[in-house]
């Protein structure tokens, strides 16, 4: 058994799950995870004996518990010893961008909730959803352009939490076909082609649970 227990919800729709999922296996932490099915009669009594806060995704360290998905990536960062940029300017950039995700985008939660093994799904673009599409764009495509000879992530050859923060959102642009610059694109395909992101693509296909709220 390992000493961390990573505790998530049902991977086709938990994007706050994939988040500390996604940097725990980059960062080669090893730990078992146990799932708690979303919107079932037991999850409230199943979750409490995990998080204080009575969500998911938490961390469990021994009698240590640590909820919500960046307080458990930071942690996660403590443990590995990286997963922040080394310069200090650039670790304060990443930290604002994982901030912003983790704070924002509301009209894009609402509009397009993560459903990860989902294609060709159409909603209207309002105005609201648009913005928040091109901010997003936008900083990807600066990151690229800034750390982009450095390696394929973010800020350069490290997945970081940056990268983690983001992943559930290169499944939604899938989903529901975001149009993106060439440079957020290829980044997307790139997040795409993880083969740790394929693992929990593969399990995500495998669940038998298909919650209708967010089958939009």
């Amino acid at each position: 058994m390992n000493a961390l227990t990573l505790v998530i919800g049902n991977r086709n729709y938990s994007s706050w799950s994939l988040r500390p999922w996604m940097l725990l296996k980059h960062l080669g932490l090893a730990f078992d995870e146990v799932v708690l099915p979303l919107d079932t009669p037991e999850f409230g009594t199943q979750v409490a004996a995990w998080s204080p806060a009575h969500r998911v995704p938490v961390l469990a360290d021994g009698d240590l518990r640590i909820w919500d998905s960046i307080a458990i990536c930071e942690y996660a960062c403590e443990l590995a010893g990286r997963g922040w940029p080394r310069d200090a300017a650039e670790r304060a950039r990443a930290r604002s961008l994982a901030a912003e995700m983790h704070s924002g985008f509301a009209v894009l939660r609402d509009t397009w909730p993560m459903i990860a093994t989902a294609r060709n799904r159409h909603t209207a673009m309002t105005p609201g959803l648009a913005a928040e599409v091109a901010r997003i764009d936008a900083a990807w495509s600066q990151c690229r352009r800034d750390f982009g000879a450095r390696g394929p992530w973010l800020f350069g050859a490290g997945y970081g939490v940056a990268d983690a923060m983001f992943a559930p959102v290169v499944l939604r642009f899938r989903t529901y076909g975001a149009s993106l610059s060439p440079a957020a694109a290829g980044y997307c395909e790139n997040v795409l082609a993880d083969p740790i992101l394929g693992e929990w693509l593969a399990a995500a296909q495998a669940e038998p649970w298909v919650l209708a709220k967010y089958e939009k």
